[in-house]
């Protein structure tokens, strides 16, 4: 019998990402086998993101396209999964020729390893947790995966182990809100120290950590840990309180302002994150200067903006006093400008200096400094896939740099 051959379209973020791993390697166990050729195969799994208006008309984009190659004969089934079937089940009704519709996982926190890495071998996705108990007012997240639900510490474990096993050297920790992850009596600082007595050279990032929720014991962590990499990823969204406020995110009002601050006084040489969400109701004018004026003095490493995309189901949607869309894209793009600046600064300092560095593909480099996907790379001459060597930095180029390898 013929193998079904599969081709995959993976949307959105790294979280969603891992879920197509989990389903992809079952349907591999099962018998069937990759397509060598990504538009054209048995079945195209298209896994599909839906958290703002612009993630959801990528996935209907997307979908168009994959029934329009099955005309062509080209594909023979088209499955569309993730958050746009899970948060609009209606949609089938417009697209007939869909095979099979699947929403997230609702089971997941005891996911089949079948030790399918799409990242490649240099580095991972660990999911830890699946949905958010936060209930920010902006976001649809806990309407499309809802409450929060921690992964058990031994299958994250079994998972972490047979990674490092199979050659992978970074770690990646994801969840709507790591910081949130239980087991028992076990927090996510425990979770954190057994993973890091697990042998090997390899490195291990936390992304995301909400403002108000970094505590003592996780810098203490950060700060002594041999595999932890000095990276925080704090998404501040905004910087007034009285913005922060209306975002249902009040509570973390003070850490989010002082939350540059505060990590660099405990953790020297440490990279920092943040996400800033512009235009959102209540944002005037004078508060988005002093947005900007914040950004300044703050000087995060790495920032990436939004501009508010009012979604269906959420609070922030009924609120008055929210700028035009054409506002608070422009918000958006005066934030990135901003940011580019500093980031040009900070760049130019690092030319000449040496650093250990992972090979992820032939010629492609990341700093420890540098998550995946979000924060640049560096091009140097190495085709050692999933080893660290050393590099200098010799050039910028816009948020990557060119290096050359000791």
């Amino acid at each position: 019998m013929k193998k079904e051959s599969i081709a995959l379209v993976s949307l959105g973020c790294a979280k969603n990402a891992v879920d197509l791993q989990v389903m992809a390697g079952n349907l591999i166990k099962k018998g069937c086998v990759f397509s060598p050729n990504p538009d054209c195969a048995d079945i195209v799994i298209v896994n599909t993101c839906s958290f703002l208006a612009s993630a959801r008309e990528e996935a209907e984009s997307e979908i168009l396209r994959a029934l329009e190659l099955k005309k062509l004969g080209r594909y023979g089934k088209v499955f569309v999964t993730g958050c746009y079937p899970e948060r609009y089940p209606e949609a089938i009704s417009r697209f007939p020729g869909v095979d099979l519709w699947q929403g997230v996982p609702k089971c997941w926190c005891e996911p089949k390893l079948p030790g399918l890495r799409l990242t490649g071998k240099a580095f991972s996705y660990l999911k830890i947790a699946e949905g958010c108990d936060h209930r920010c007012s902006y976001c649809a997240i806990p309407l499309i995966r809802g409450a929060y639900r921690s992964r058990p510490f031994r299958s994250i474990m079994r998972e972490a182990r047979a990674l490092l096993s199979s050659g992978c050297r970074e770690i990646n920790i994801v969840a709507q809100d790591p910081m949130l992850w239980r087991d028992g009596k076990r927090d996510i600082v425990d979770l954190l120290g057994e993973l890091d007595k697990l042998e090997g050279d390899f490195w291990l990032r936390v992304l995301y950590s909400y403002p108000s929720e970094i505590t003592e014991r996780y810098l203490d962590w950060l700060s002594s840990s041999k595999h932890a990499v000095r990276y925080v990823d704090v998404p501040v969204q905004h910087t007034v309180k009285e913005v922060l406020e209306k975002m249902n995110r009040g509570a973390a009002a003070k850490a989010s302002i002082n939350a540059a601050q505060m990590i660099r006084s405990r953790i020297e040489g440490v990279t920092l994150r943040t996400t800033i969400l512009t235009g959102f109701p209540g944002e005037t004018t004078a508060r988005f200067n002093q947005l900007l004026d914040d950004i300044k003095k703050m000087r995060f490493d790495h920032l990436g903006a939004f501009a508010y995309s009012p979604e269906e189901g959420t609070v922030g949607r009924t609120l008055s006093g929210r700028p035009t869309a054409a506002e608070a894209q422009r918000r958006m793009k005066k934030v990135m400008s901003t940011q580019a600046r500093i980031w040009a600064k900070k760049a130019e300092k690092m030319i000449g200096s040496e650093y250990k560095a992972l090979v992820v593909s032939p010629g492609v480099a990341r700093l420890e400094s540098q998550a995946p996907d979000v924060d640049g790379v560096v091009y140097v001459d190495s085709q050692e896939v999933g080893e660290f060597i050393n590099l200098r930095l010799v050039r910028r180029v816009g948020f990557d740099f060119e290096g050359e390898q000791i």
